[in-house]
């Protein structure tokens, strides 16, 4: 079964799967790259023991998103000749790609990481060719289940669909030694803009030292354009808050760094699903997230490891002394947020995957 995938780019969270899925014994697995890494991607990458091809780059960035437009992925599939095409969004690419598998009566698959929420703002076209789309493809890969519910939103059977969760290497989280024996009452892990809340996870920190009546400590991982005015209100409450910049963080360095804090705080404005939580469930670490992360209520349930709370600072504070003056609450958040990422591995997204490619080419799948 030759499998073509047409993505973005590589990333570190996607890779593992999918060597995992070259080695399956029915496979043949080639992965069609828009380019080699976006703009504003710094990650160094696991091994790549797939084959791949990466097409030439032509991106257009529009607001924060980047817009793949590679013609030359028709070629390529002609080329590779595949019995399957999995598409994972809706970029021109993407749509090239789809259209090419439809005309020539390969099966497709439509792959997401998105979900119900957040696809709810839309525009009529954007929806006319998901439906354009989706009646046309055999089967359906999501990643979470926001993801599920948006292809339930558009009448797909359940049957249809299959899930590819996004994970990490959960064991290097969890057996990573902290940096020091102070620990961090906080980390924040993220790009430092302003749909991923900085300021608000700052402002968590200074009321817990309200309420603790000491100071706190915050790191910050990450780079972005809001980093020099959060670097500014640090200074100025020094005596409340202390608060580190690591700066970007390379897929090695993030065990030691969630190992050498308390509690990840994890105020998204919008998430489709949020892999930071993973990594700092694998390290045991607690997390607070806003409704908006795809996360919470799945792999962060309310009350068992962390809270899923509104972005209200008086409610995180609340909930971040609770955790951080009850070891045995703590204890218990902890344990538990090992055991539920334990359900999100690369061998899960891998089988995901495979699945979903035998039902597409079987005559089920008709």
């Amino acid at each position: 079964m030759k499998i073509v995938i047409v993505t973005n780019g590589p990333v570190p969270y996607r890779i593992p799967a999918l060597n995992e899925l070259a080695t399956q014994a029915d496979v043949d697995l080639h992965v069609l790259y828009c380019c080699g890494r976006e703009p504003n991607r710094d990650w160094n990458l696991p091994p790549i023991e797939y084959h791949c091809t990466y097409l030439r780059e032509r991106i257009t960035k529009i607001k924060d998103r980047y817009i793949h437009n590679n013609p030359d992925v028709i070629p390529a599939l002609k080329r590779l000749q595949p019995d399957v095409v999995i598409t994972s969004g809706f970029n021109p690419t993407h749509l090239y790609a789809f259209l090419y598998a439809w005309l020539t009566r390969i099966p497709h698959i439509s792959m997401t990481d998105g979900t119900y929420d957040s696809e709810k703002a839309l525009t009529i076209l954007h929806r006319w060719a998901r439906r354009f789309v989706y009646a046309r493809s055999k089967a359906f890969l999501w990643a979470s289940i926001g993801g599920r519910k948006l292809f339930e939103s558009y009448g797909i059977p359940l049957d249809r669909c299959f899930r590819s969760c996004l994970c990490v290497e959960n064991t290097k989280f969890s057996q990573s030694e902290p940096l020091g024996a102070d620990l961090f009452d906080f980390i924040f892990c993220g790009r430092i803009e302003s749909v991923k809340n900085p300021h608000f996870a700052f402002d968590v920190a200074l009321a817990a030292a309200a309420r603790l009546k000491r100071k706190t400590r915050i790191m910050y991982v990450g780079a972005g354009s809001e980093e020099q005015a959060l670097k500014k209100r640090v200074a100025s409450c020094e005596d409340q808050v202390e608060a580190s910049f690591h700066g970007f963080a390379q897929q090695e360095e993030l065990p030691q760094l969630y190992r050498s804090s308390r509690i990840f705080l994890f105020p998204s404005k919008w998430d489709p699903w949020g892999v930071v939580a993973n990594e700092a469930c694998a390290a045991g670490i607690p997390v607070l997230v806003s409704p908006h992360a795809g996360v919470a209520g799945e792999l962060v349930i309310d009350g068992q490891n962390g809270y899923v709370c509104d972005l209200d600072v008086s409610l995180w504070a609340d909930r971040a002394v609770e955790l951080l003056t009850r070891p045995d609450i703590y204890r218990t958040f902890s344990e538990r947020s090992r055991s539920l990422v334990s359900n999100y591995t690369f061998a899960d997204a891998c089988a995901g995957i495979a699945a979903a490619c035998r039902f597409a080419t079987s005559t089920d799948g008709i």
